[in-house]
C-alpha cells in the first residue's frame, strides 16, 4: 500500500492564547512529499500545539498559512484537510472488533463494503496482526493497539499523517521495538508524517529530519547526525544526547581556549562565547600518576562505562569508555580530546 506523498508547507504559524501566553512564535517548515519530520522538544516547547495547527484542531494567530501540496489548508475544518492521526492513548472503540476498527473510517465513508473488507485485510497484514481480526482492544498488547490505531489512521488514505507521543504510553523494552517496525512501516507507505515525541532516541530512530524546539520556537532542523554532530545551539546539544559544557579561559598570550586536566586547547569561537561544549565519548582517558584530573565515580553499564572525572580547572567531567575500561574511582587520568570534536554552537538563550 502506498499512499499520496504531499509537501507541507508551514508559514508564520503562530499561537497567541486569550491571557496573552504564547505558545508557538512565528514558525515556517517545509516539509518534503514523504518525508518523516520529528517535532522534538520539552513539555510545554510548542511542539503539540503545531501539530494541532496542521491539524486544524488548533486556530493559529493571524498571518498563518499551512499548505498541502498547493492547496492552502489554513482554514479548512480538520474533517476536510485529508489527515490521519494517531495518539498515545489509541482511541479505539473498545466495544469493536480489530478489523471494525480499522474499518470504521472507510464506513463512515461510505465505502462499499467489500471494498472495506478488503482494504481491511490488507492492513491487518501490513502492521502484522494476522489472527487478530476478531478481538476487542482490551485483549491486545499496547504495541497490538497502537498498530491498529496506525492501519485506522491510514486506511482513509490520508494526505498527512500526524502522530502525537505514539509510543509513549508503551514500556521502554516494546518502545523500542515498536518504533522501529513504524519507522519500518513509514519508509514502506511513503507518506508524508509529522512525529511529536519528547524521546530523542524514538525521534533519531523513526524521522528523516528533526526539528529541536524550545520555548514556542525551532532552534534548529536537519538530520539526527547533522544536529547531534553540529548543533548551532547549545540547548540542541544538551538536548540530543549528554555534553560537558566547558568554560573558555583566556592564556596570558591573550589566546582562548580551555583547559582539561592540564591539556590546553585552542578554541577560535566569537567574542561573546562563554563556553564550548564536549560529548562524553569524544574524550579519551589513560591511567597517568601525577596527573591533575582524577575518576570520582565509575559506573558499569553492560556495552559501555560512565566515568566521572574531576580536574582542577574546570570540576566535574562526563566520560564514556569502552566497557573493558579497567580505570577505577581514585586513579589519576590523562585526557586526550580531539579539537574538531569540540561544540562551538551558540549559547542557550
Amino acid at each position: 500500500m502506498e499512499l499520496e506523498r504531499t509537501p507541507i508547507t508551514i508559514r508564520q504559524c503562530a499561537k497567541t492564547y486569550p491571557d496573552g501566553t504564547r505558545g508557538l512564535r512565528p514558525t515556517d517548515l517545509d516539509i518534503e512529499p514523504g518525508e518523516v519530520l520529528a517535532l522534538l522538544g520539552p513539555s510545554g516547547c510548542g511542539k503539540t500545539t503545531l501539530l494541532r495547527i496542521v491539524a486544524g484542531l488548533e486556530t493559529p494567530d493571524v498571518g498563518a498559512r499551512i499548505l498541502f501540496g498547493d492547496d492552502d489548508v489554513t482554514h479548512v475544518p480538520v474533517e476536510k484537510r485529508g489527515i490521519g492521526m494517531v495518539f498515545q492513548h489509541y482511541a479505539l472503540f473498545p466495544q469493536m472488533s480489530v478489523a471494525a476498527n480499522i474499518g470504521y473510517g472507510l464506513r463512515i465513508r461510505g465505502t462499499p463494503e467489500p471494498d472495506v473488507r478488503r482494504s481491511v485485510g490488507g492492513l491487518i497484514e501490513l502492521v502484522r496482526l494476522e489472527g487478530l481480526e476478531h478481538k476487542r482492544p482490551a485483549e491486545l498488547s499496547g504495541g497490538q493497539r497502537q498498530r491498529v490505531a496506525l492501519a485506522r489512521a491510514i486506511a482513509v488514505r490520508p494526505r498527512v499523517l500526524l502522530l502525537d507521543e505514539p509510543l509513549t504510553a508503551l514500556d521502554a523494552k516494546l518502545k523500542e521495538s515498536l518504533r522501529d517496525e513504524l519507522a519500518e512501516l513509514l519508509r514502506r507507505l511513503h507518506i508524508t508524517a509529522i512525529h511529536v515525541t519528547h524521546d530523542q532516541q524514538e525521534a533519531m530512530s523513526i524521522a528523516d529530519r528533526l526539528a529541536v524546539m524550545q520555548s514556542g520556537e525551532v532552534k534548529q532542523i536537519g538530520t539526527a547526525e547533522d544536529l547531534y554532530r553540529a548543533p548551532r545551539h547549545s540547548f540542541v546539544a544538551s538536548f540530543l544526547g549528554r555534553v560537558n559544557a566547558v568554560k573558555l579561559v583566556t592564556d596570558d598570550a591573550g589566546a582562548r581556549g580551555i583547559w582539561l586536566g592540564g591539556l590546553w586547547l585552542p578554541v577560535a569561537v566569537g567574542a561573546g562565547q562563554a563556553h564550548v561544549m564536549l560529548r562524553p565519548e569524544d574524550i579519551q582517558v589513560r591511567a597517568s600518576s601525577g596527573s591533575a584530573a582524577r575518576v570520582s565515580h565509575r559506573v558499569f553499564l553492560g556495552d559501555r562505562t560512565h566515568l566521572r572525572v574531576t580536574t582542577l580547572e574546570v570540576g566535574d567531567l562526563l566520560v564514556d569508555t569502552t566497557r573493558d575500561c579497567p580505570l577505577r574511582v581514585g586513579d589519576e587520568v590523562a585526557l586526550t580530546v580531539e579539537p574538531r570534536a569540540l561544540l562551538t554552537c551558540a549559547e542557550a538563550a
